[in-house]
């Protein structure tokens, strides 16, 4: 039981779970969309290419930055253990590509709907994401890697 208290407390002390922070906005936004209705309609053609260009490049970008994590043998959920910085592919030109990639999905999934209150709603997301899991993560790091984390968030910007 020690060593589970230990590994728990190796790990970001989240206020928000990031796939909650920005699904709620974006449900809530389809829900009204769905009740309501939108006050503007989106172009269908732009915003099913986009949207769809959104997820292709959410699930590539994504499954990048997963697969350099598992390599690496870092944890892959939101929340767990970090056992090291990770500065290539993705990483090396955003210290969040994960969450990057997942506003890029709650937008594609906003133009795809159509739904003009989710894709409104998107920026209430990012504060909760940014509040609630990167402000922690980032005291996380920061106490856990010291100068190395320091030092590559000098390089590398948050998100792009």
């Amino acid at each position: 039981m020690r060593g589970y208290t230990a590994r728990m407390a190796d790990a970001p002390a989240y206020r928000i779970w990031p796939p909650v922070a920005l699904g709620v906005p974006l449900i809530a936004g389809l829900a009204i969309t769905a009740s309501a209705g939108d006050p503007i309609a989106l172009p269908e053609t732009i915003s099913r290419t986009v949207g769809v260009f959104l997820l292709v490049a959410f699930a590539l970008w994504n499954g990048w930055a997963l697969w350099l994590m598992a390599r690496h043998d870092t944890a892959l959920l939101p929340g767990g253990s970090t056992s090291k910085i990770l500065d290539r592919g993705p990483f090396r030109v955003s210290r969040n590509p994960l969450y990057l990639g997942l506003i890029a999905l709650d937008v594609g999934i906003a133009l795809l709907w159509p739904s003009f209150w989710a894709l409104a709603l998107v920026p209430i997301g990012v504060v909760a994401l940014w509040w609630g899991a990167i402000a922690p993560e980032e005291r996380y790091l920061s106490a856990k890697f010291g100068p190395e984390y320091d030092d590559y968030r000098a390089r590398v910007r948050r998100w792009l």
